[in-house]
């Protein structure tokens, strides 16, 4: 079994529970996913199955959408309602003092990553610091935020939509926006209602791929938006065994299809940009 599935990730499981769910139901040891979603968070998990799986650091690379909740007056260490709480306030905010200082974040910023991650420093995890109280200088990582809209307000709480790059954290974000507001506040809910061209009303539930009632994308039907070249036997041949090859097609990347399945995914060689090597390969 070789394809993608979208699936609806159910709050109050980590992502790798429903990857062991899958294995189970696909009966295989195959399955990547793209992206992890805290436990607290719910939507669009995009699953690689089989072949597929050297897909993953490809789409884990796309853009992500969100819409984010926020409790105002606590704060804890994981940021969000599900840690231990550190501080409490009476904090309000004013709407369109809000609307403003969530707009200053569209573009990039150099953002702290929380030390509830599973971010690695010196082969450690950050969140096995915190576990132990021990003391790590956080790392920080350039994030884009492509998008921000105000949803709903009220004085305690407000919820938001925003699109965001690879490698966002959206706990982070959250306490960097309360932080320019003055105030304290975590994350309450999370849902990912897109990442790429995956949609979350194009997900599956859980419930859904127990009940056999799902379609698998095809690597293919994912990769249709590159270009895409058909391929004789003859060039099959030099393609399968990884040959570097003249850069003929002006892109950074091709997809080589032969006998309608794709063979190989090449890209620009760093060396020479006049030549493609090999990026992945199905064959």
């Amino acid at each position: 079994m070789d394809g993608i599935i979208v699936v609806n990730k159910p709050k109050g499981m980590t992502s790798r529970d429903v990857v062991n769910i899958i294995c189970k139901e696909f009966k295989t040891k195959k399955i990547g996913h793209t992206g992890t979603l805290d436990p607290i968070a719910e939507g669009v998990l995009v699953l690689c199955i089989g072949k597929a799986t050297k897909l993953v650091e490809y789409l884990t690379s796309n853009d992500k959408e969100y819409i984010a909740t926020v409790k105002l007056g606590i704060l804890t260490d994981t940021l969000d309602t599900d840690g231990n709480i550190l501080k409490k306030s009476n904090d309000k905010i004013n709407k369109d003092t809000l609307i403003k200082v969530l707009n200053s974040f569209v573009g990039t910023y150099n953002q702290e990553v929380p030390i509830y991650s599973a971010v690695k420093i010196n082969g450690k995890k950050l969140y096995e610091y915190a576990r132990n109280g021990e003391d790590i200088e956080l790392p920080k990582r350039m994030v884009e935020i492509k998008d921000i809209e105000l949803l709903e307000f009220s004085n305690d709480s407000y919820k938001f939509k925003v699109s965001v790059s690879k490698g966002t954290y959206i706990r982070s974000l959250i306490k960097d926006i309360n932080d320019k507001l003055g105030v304290i506040g975590v994350m309450s809910s999370l849902i990912r209602i897109r990442q790429g061209k995956f949609l979350l009303e194009s997900s599956y539930t859980l419930e859904d791929i127990k009940n056999n009632n799902y379609k698998l994308l095809t690597i293919k039907n994912v990769l249709k938006n590159e270009l895409c070249v058909i391929i004789d036997s003859t060039y099959f041949n030099i393609i399968k065994n990884g040959v570097i090859i003249d850069n003929k097609y002006d892109k950074d990347k091709v997809v080589f299809i032969y006998n309608d399945e794709v063979v190989a995914i090449y890209k620009t060689y760093e060396k020479d940009n006049t030549k493609m090597k090999p990026y992945k390969m199905f064959v």
